[in-house]
């Protein structure tokens, strides 16, 4: 198996694009805030490679958020062999990675990330996997948002493999769960692969279709929902609560992602890493929501995921129509 640099170009190019598409959406859906480049290499203790990290803060609509890509190497540590089960001599990795924190709790947090790895042992490429996905996190629950942005990626997923979505769903709902809450997933969900390794049916080209695919996919799922939500009224009670549920969004990066393990793990760049984390976060203890309400409605779908695609909305509108129409609560 040998590294194909005008792949892992194409690759690196692509990432850097949809960095920028989505930044350009972002800033034209907030309306006042910019994002804010740092852009970073690695220290010189036998890895390399460097990033460009873009964060955006204090806006109209984003109170935090960060749109990162990364391209690094390095060699195969002890800690790497031992945590990681990596058996290797050295690594490449390259991916976009995004967290977005509204300001409004009515509009949700969403989080994207498509990457690619490779492995080499002397000197050969012994193992390659692609992976990434998104998902919503949503604190008040609009089932027809849902169905929306489940939807948009299920068009994406179908142009390549009709059984994708329904797969890659599952895997996104038993993956973004705090294990140690009855296992309480962290939103709604969407689509997550991880480690699919090129065939001669699913080739890498293949794999960086799709990646596009989904990636290009993110505007058409994310900006109408904030389009619709950003203006909706909001009490004390419900930010109260978004920093609640934003609390599990940080229980779960810590304790569980493998991203966030495997960023600290190669030595990478910690300022990049927990750029994922919200800005305000509440550690009530034992907080129950009341019965029957809204925030209860929110943390039950959260305990038992739904096929959203089975649902049937209340009205048939078009696409168009749903994102113009505007909801106040």
């Amino acid at each position: 198996m040998s590294s194909n640099n005008n792949f892992k170009n194409e690759w690196i190019d692509f990432i850097h694009n949809l960095q920028d598409t989505i930044c350009r959406a972002l800033e034209l859906a907030d309306g006042k805030a910019k994002f804010m480049q740092d852009e970073w290499l690695r220290k010189p203790d036998g890895t390399g490679g460097g990033g460009k990290t873009r964060v955006i803060a204090n806006g109209n609509v984003f109170e935090k958020g960060g749109v990162n890509t990364s391209v690094v190497y390095g060699n195969i540590t002890d800690a790497m062999r031992n945590q990681l089960q990596m058996d290797g001599d050295e690594w490449f990795a390259c991916g976009l990675s995004l967290v977005i924190h509204p300001y409004n709790p009515f509009v949700p947090t969403i989080h994207c990330n498509y990457r690619y790895f490779e492995l080499y042992k002397n000197n050969n490429v012994v193992d390659r996997w692609f992976g990434g996905g998104t998902d919503l996190t949503p604190y008040y629950l609009f089932p027809e948002d849902s169905i929306h942005f489940h939807q948009t990626h299920k068009t994406a997923c179908d142009r390549f493999d009709a059984s994708f979505y329904q797969s890659f769903k599952i895997n996104c709902d038993n993956y973004f769960v705090n294990t140690h809450r009855q296992n309480e997933r962290r939103g709604i969900g969407g689509i997550f692969y991880d480690h699919q390794r090129p065939t001669e049916e699913k080739n890498e080209q293949f794999w960086l279709n799709f990646a596009k695919a989904c990636g290009e996919a993110f505007i058409k799922a994310y900006i109408p929902i904030v389009e619709k939500r950003k203006n909706t009224y909001f009490s004390l009670e419900h930010k109260y609560w978004q920093e609640i549920r934003r609390g599990r969004y940080v229980e779960f990066n810590l304790l569980h992602d493998r991203g966030t393990i495997f960023g600290l793990k190669t030595n990478g760049r910690t300022e990049s890493i927990l750029m994922s984390l919200p800005p305000t976060v509440r550690f009530d203890y034992n907080y129950q929501p009341q019965p029957n309400s809204a925030e209860a409605n929110l943390l039950a779908v959260c305990l038992q995921p739904i096929d959203w695609l089975s649902i049937q909305q209340p009205t048939s509108v078009s696409e168009e129509k749903w994102a113009k129409k505007t909801n106040q609560c």
